[in-house]
């Protein structure tokens, strides 16, 4: 059966699961939101053939691609496989040039792999890799949203943040920053749709605008 709509899959951040994106939503007269969800990597495995894994999960042609953070840089590795109509990335980065200054650092003192990553059942702990964010409130919520505590996993996720060699953004790609995101600050973005004091974590936040603006975002 062949519709006119628009299909869209919705990529989490790092440790996230997909009810990230419980408050979006996308007139289904037009839209077919679809959500993607992490799996462990196997070992060796580089973000390019995690790619080409999770690709197999689309089944609709030229499909709308929408990455959050981490995600954000798997889809755009998974639009190099596949072709797509749009991609969008929310809360991330293009290129390695808009990695922050401690990223950059992490990758040649490779001190990110001193941190205590073992602690991934520690929601606080996780929610500040994650999300940048201190953790106070609202705990119960971020264990909600936060349920991939595999310690490889997230070992995998940081060493391929910290190494990835993207150069150049692919073009058409469609950037939505907050200005107030602490783990990738708009400071180092290039050519993004910026969202009033919108944090890392606006996805969840402030899905009213994702739903007001997205529409239009995926259709121009």
């Amino acid at each position: 059966m062949t519709d006119n709509k628009t299909h869209v899959y919705l990529m989490p951040g790092m440790a996230a699961n997909s009810s990230i994106f419980e408050g979006i939503k996308l007139p289904s007269s037009q839209f077919v939101a679809h959500t993607l969800d992490w799996f462990v990597p196997e070992k060796g495995m580089s973000i390019s053939d995690y790619a080409e894994k999770m690709c197999e999960k689309i089944e609709e042609p030229n499909p709308v691609l929408l990455g959050v953070s981490f995600g954000g840089m798997l889809v755009q590795e998974m639009a190099k496989i596949i072709p797509t109509r749009k991609v969008i990335v929310v809360s991330s980065v293009k290129s390695k040039h808009e990695l922050p200054k401690r990223m950059i650092f992490a990758k040649y003192t490779k001190v990110h792999k001193l941190l205590p990553t073992g602690l991934v059942n520690n929601v606080e702990l996780l929610a500040k890799y994650a999300f940048g964010e201190t953790v106070t409130k609202r705990l119960h919520l971020y264990e909600k949203y936060l349920s991939i505590r595999d310690k490889y996993y997230i070992d995998w996720s940081i060493d391929q943040i910290v190494n990835w060699d993207q150069e150049v953004p692919e073009e058409h790609i469609v950037h939505i920053q907050g200005e107030r995101d602490a783990v990738f600050p708009i400071a180092n973005i290039k050519d993004c749709i910026p969202v009033k004091n919108g944090t890392h974590t606006m996805i969840i936040h402030r899905a009213r605008w994702f739903n007001e603006h997205l529409p239009t975002i995926i259709l121009k």
